[in-house]
């Protein structure tokens, strides 16, 4: 017994003494370091006893109480003060003495050491170890004994302490203590005197329950606080950020301006943007200002047309020679399927000739520029040229009148030309 509570003195002051400046570098506000606690329970008398002299298994009663500080949620230091009653069963010689103890012990958080905080937010284990002073006194008749009314010794002692969280500022416990007593003189019976005693001669156990009351403003206390968790907390906090971030960044239409902040997130690639996202459009025509330039070569102004010529009759052939001549193109973003927004009135021209001209079919013609692979961009220009003729059958032309069919890439352009590419992401219209 004295091995064992020395090796745990020495263990529990070790790791205090090594833990006091990773105390001092911890964040004290980060959990509450103060705690009191009460128990009561019982307790058995092992040994000195007199000859005849038995304790009940257990005794009624035991009652402890306790303030602990932590250092950090690993080590801490407890003060306590402890009350025991032995007294006789029915087959002993009648006895009764009380038993005070005040200590001093090292207090090691098992259950973070083990790692329960990565199981379990409710279950904890405590280990704790120290020394103290004791006396013991007895009611016995001066009659019955021939020495003074008690004894003083020093008291060593180790035990545990499971915990249950029952809020975070309490928490209900149970205990088991042993102590042996240095130079116990007096039986535990107190009939008799041994003389001088040296050693560990006295030992009894203690087991009790009651609660521990957490102290602070922090929301949990160093036994359910770990650095470890709230680290990985933090880490997984900041990863959700940097997404966040990551996502805040993405420019969809390389304009410069993240989408989160984009008024227009599908500017045309390469034209000229405000710090809001929004294409430069000082008219206000729907044409992007870069682009009116390149597109005055595909749409035709007024006076281009000769309206000497004997094939412009009427306003139909008007809408039919623009039409022809490549005039009226639908346009489109790179690797996109989706008109851009000023190309829907190419579109409206196409309807309003076919719903004015019953008779009248056309050939939607799709292209793509030379970025990417060929055949990939065949297939897009077959989509582009299927998406206008959906939309104008949607504008309620018959899906017969119609035929949608892809010329893969327009090699027509400077491939390196941002503008001149655009020009080429086009459908064209064929009238039958």
């Amino acid at each position: 017994m004295k091995k064992i509570t020395l090796a745990i003195i020495a263990l529990v002051g070790m790791q205090i003494a090594t833990n006091a400046q990773e105390s001092n570098d911890t964040a004290s506000n980060d959990f509450n370091k103060w705690s009191v606690d009460l128990t009561g329970g019982v307790n058995k008398a092992v040994r000195p006893l007199s000859t005849g002299a038995y304790s009940n298994t257990p005794s009624l009663y035991t009652v402890t109480g306790g303030v602990r500080y932590m250092f950090n949620e690993k080590f801490g230091l407890k003060g306590g003060v402890a009350y025991n009653s032995f007294q006789n069963d029915d087959n002993s010689t009648e006895f009764d003495t009380a038993l005070y103890n005040f200590s001093l012990e090292g207090v090691v958080n098992a259950g973070n050491i083990l790692g329960f905080r990565d199981l379990t937010d409710r279950f904890n284990l405590l280990v704790h170890g120290g020394m103290g002073y004791s006396q013991l006194t007895t009611d016995t008749p001066a009659a019955v004994r021939n020495f003074g009314d008690g004894d003083n010794m020093i008291s060593f002692m180790a035990g545990i302490t499971p915990q249950i969280k029952i809020t975070n500022r309490v928490a209900f416990v149970a205990d088991l203590t042993v102590v042996g007593n240095v130079r116990q003189n007096l039986t535990f019976d107190g009939l008799q005197d041994q003389g001088q005693v040296s050693g560990f001669d006295g030992f009894y156990v203690n087991a009790t329950a009651g609660i521990n009351i957490y102290l602070g403003k922090a929301e949990k206390h160093a036994d359910w606080y770990s650095s470890k968790n709230v680290a990985e907390e933090q880490i997984a906090d900041l990863q959700n950020r940097l997404a966040k971030v990551e996502t805040d960044l993405i420019d969809t239409d390389q304009d410069g301006v993240a989408d989160y902040l984009d008024r227009e997130p599908n500017t045309i690639s390469g034209v000229a943007v405000n710090t809001k996202g929004v294409a430069v459009d000082q008219n206000k025509n729907g044409v992007p200002d870069e682009l009116e330039s390149t597109l005055d070569n595909r749409y035709a102004k007024k006076g281009d047309i000769p309206s000497s010529t004997t094939a412009i009759a009427s306003g139909d052939d008007v809408i039919k020679k623009l039409i022809e001549d490549g005039y009226v193109n639908v346009y489109f973003q790179f690797n996109s399927t989706k008109p851009e927004t000023y190309s829907l009135e190419s579109i409206n021209y196409l309807i309003k000739y076919m719903t004015e001209n019953a008779g009248a079919s056309a050939q939607l013609v799709g292209y793509a520029d030379e970025i990417g692979n060929p055949a990939t961009n065949q297939r897009l220009s077959e989509r582009r040229a299927q998406k206008v003729k959906d939309i104008m059958v949607a504008a309620g032309i018959s899906a017969s009148r119609l035929t949608a069919t892809g010329n893969g890439e327009d090699a027509s352009v400077d491939k390196n030309s941002a503008p001149a590419r655009q020009l080429v992401r086009r459908v064209t219209f064929k009238l039958n």
